[in-house]
């Protein structure tokens, strides 16, 4: 098993294996479209770097977030990158060839007869034991593991993804639709909603949100206003029924926007993306926007479905939540996938998005064969266990008449909370002196989810199911409804963060372990030191040996149930506040004779300040000059001084005696200090940068 650490994680991967239930049958049709992925040379190593070191309290980097824009520049592939893989697109015949706004993809769709001659392969038509057909490379053919790239594109491309078209196994929403036993502990606390909802017996909005504290931020007037959360989802949704729900219990209703995902057509009404929606509006009804970006199962449309949120400026997120789950070892030997997944889970960590994943459903046993039961093997499932996401693990719990937690336990009763060591990735810097093994470990941190008495639900939906009820109004559980209603709770608190001044939550885990091992973890976390989500030992198996809850942090739950407003309020203690840079130009300055230019740079918080002047010597094109100040430890304003070269001096004087126009256009900037003193050049460094003031030069 190869290992590659990579800014402080690592991965690990095995050699890829070829698939042995797969039978030729002859050349794919020419003219079938393709859609490809071609992760692209970049700085995705310092891009992980640098996403761990914002995320980590301590760090000099800490909550200093950049754009994705930004972060594209520094870290993305170089121009003469993406213009040479672009112009071989192009040439080959490819169409909507484009790089990415992440700046670490090419995307393209190209034809069959095309991409065998462009990427140097010969695809044929295969049907799977299963009698799936599906076009990979002839011979024997590796199923989803990218194909290598063709003698024009090394050095600039790193693999070509989606020449195959094999539906990736084990791709499901985590909410099965499989019923469970129940739990131990009975339907407890006092109900608030309309007559459909009350009858199912099941836990409503108010109740979940006091038992998670959520109520706290909501009587401060945080219900996610200007914030917007999206959710990847391999099913669509009726409105009308996400309605029904919200006028149920007396909440908003968010504009929901919905986009298709690389040539993805609308997908039909399923009970999970539903289920998502209602946990959401739950935690967060006055979000400005939620955003669904709907995909298919084959890995390059999840590949861009997980990218899709970043792409539009306008549009990125403060929180993403998705409740698909691929079995963690089905990636083994998919290098190009597993590494294309987490640059886009760095790039939206490095941006102060907080990505959240359900850890799954079937315990300690998160690999499924083909009637969808667990295998009856320790597995975990991805993207939760990647440790560039927050894993939500699922409880059972009893309640008071005032809605408080009495009780609370791993939830586990046939199905279970998702959990334990990942077999794709190494432990994580921030789970040193938590998780005694080497691998990564998951969930993080944990809500209710168990199904019995579950989560009020409403869906109308009579082709997929509605988890196979005849009602609209019914119950639900899943660490499926946890992951979205832990995304509201972010929003909430991001929400809490912005009217603070203060830097949003984006990768909480670093943080979520700090507090874990801190004096305030007792008003942070719900401990759950009681039972275990071995699905085999809880139902007369043999046992697996994981997971059990113990004090502190446990792979069963993680560190227990959120308590939303003691995160808030830590949160508000420890992020950094947001920097603001401005600029003002001193008067009676002369330039050619002081041999500099002078600005003075402000700063609302800690910064490395520094300035850059573009010198114009009439209609010619201007040169540039920069320099970095002294760091303000708190907020201030230093005046940095920009030394114009001898020949720099030369040019002036030279533009000045042919009576030309003399003017500097001058910016104020922050600069990121590890990436300026780790050898990054002052452009590179830019965190942010004002609007140009002009000095003209006498």
């Amino acid at each position: 098993m190869l290992v590659v650490a990579v800014g402080g994680l690592s991965t690990a991967l095995a050699v890829a294996r070829p698939t042995g239930d797969s039978a030729e049958l002859g050349p794919a049709r020419a003219g079938q479209p393709l859609q490809v992925v071609i992760p692209l040379v970049a700085r995705v190593a310092a891009l992980e770097r640098f996403a761990v070191a914002v995320a980590t309290p301590g760090s000099a980097d800490y909550g200093r977030y950049e754009s994705v824009a930004e972060l594209a520049r520094r870290f993305g592939a170089s121009q003469s990158v993406r213009a040479w893989v672009m112009g071989y697109l192009r040439q080959a015949g490819a169409t909507a060839a484009k790089v990415d706004a992440t700046g670490l993809f090419a995307y393209a769709t190209l034809s069959v007869a095309r991409a065998d001659r462009a990427f140097d392969v010969r695809l044929a038509r295969f049907r799977s034991g299963r009698g799936a057909p599906f076009i990979a490379p002839a011979g024997a053919p590796v199923a989803s593991a990218g194909a290598p790239v063709p003698a024009a594109l090394r050095g600039v491309a790193l693999s070509v993804i989606g020449l195959d078209t094999v539906p990736f196994r084990g791709v499901r929403p985590n909410g099965s639709g499989v019923s469970s036993t129940g739990g131990p502990l009975p339907y407890t606390g006092t109900p608030n909603g309309c007559a459909g909802a009350l009858a199912t017996d099941s836990y409503t909005p108010n109740q979940y949100n006091t038992a998670n504290d959520y109520d706290p931020l909501h009587a401060a007037g945080f219900d996610g206003q200007g914030a917007r959360v999206a959710l990847i989802e391999v099913q669509g949704f009726e409105p009308s029924d996400i309605g029904t729900f919200a006028q149920c219990f007396g909440l908003n209703m968010p504009q929901i926007r919905t986009f298709q995902v690389g040539g993805t057509p609308s997908l039909a009404p399923g009970e999970e993306t539903e289920l998502d929606l209602e946990a959401v509006i739950a935690a967060a009804p006055d979000l400005s926007e939620i955003d669904t970006y709907e995909t298919t199962d084959d890995l390059v449309a999840l590949i861009k479905a997980f990218a899709a949120p970043l792409q539009n400026p306008a549009r990125v997120p403060q929180v993403i939540s998705t409740s698909i789950g691929l079995c963690d070892r089905s990636l083994i030997g998919a290098n190009s996938q597993l590494g294309a997944f987490e640059a886009t889970l760095a790039e939206a960590a490095a941006a102060g998005v907080s990505v959240l994943s359900a850890s799954g459903d079937e315990g300690s046993s998160e690999c499924t064969n083909g009637q969808g039961e667990p295998l009856d093997e320790l597995a975990d499932e991805f993207p939760a266990s990647s440790p560039l996401v927050t894993a939500v693990g699922g409880t059972e719990w009893e309640l008071n008449s005032a809605n408080q937690i009495t009780e609370q336990i791993v939830w586990d009763d046939g199905l279970a909370s998702g959990g334990g060591p990942s077999e794709l990735f190494a432990r994580p810097r921030y789970q040193e002196g938590v998780v005694s093994g080497n691998q990564r470990g998951d969930p993080d941190v944990s809500l209710y989810a168990d199904e019995v008495p579950g989560y009020t639900f409403y869906c109308s939906l009579t082709v997929n199911g509605c988890y196979g009820t005849s009602q609209p109004w019914t119950s639900v559980g899943g660490t499926s409804f946890s992951s979205p209603l832990l995304a509201g709770g972010f929003a909430l608190i991001d929400q809490a963060l912005r009217a603070a001044g203060r830097e949003p939550l984006g990768l909480a885990n670093p943080l979520l372990y700090r507090l874990g091992k801190s004096s305030s973890a007792a008003s942070v976390f719900n401990d759950v030191t009681s039972g275990t989500n071995d699905v085999f030992a809880s139902g007369g198996g043999t046992p697996l040996g994981c997971c059990t809850a113990g004090p502190g942090y446990n792979e069963a739950t993680g560190w227990g149930s959120v308590n939303l407003d003691g995160l808030a309020k830590a949160a508000l203690a420890l992020q950094p506040p947001v920097a603001q840079v401005s600029l003002a130009i001193p008067g009676g300055q002369h330039p050619i004779s002081s041999h500099q230019i002078r600005a003075v740079v402000a700063c609302t918080a800690a910064c490395l300040p520094a300035a850059t002047a573009a010198v114009s010597i009439g209609a010619g094109r201007p040169f540039t000059v920069s320099a970095p100040g002294i760091s303000l430890t708190t907020a201030g304003r230093r005046t940095i001084v920009v030394e114009l070269s001898r020949s720099q001096l030369s040019e002036l004087r030279s533009g000045r005696a042919a009576h030309k126009r003399l003017t500097a256009a001058i910016s104020g900037e922050i600069i990121d200090q590890g990436v300026y003193e780790s050898g990054g050049s002052l452009d590179d460094s830019v965190e942010a940068r004002t609007a140009a003031k002009r000095l003209r030069i006498s």
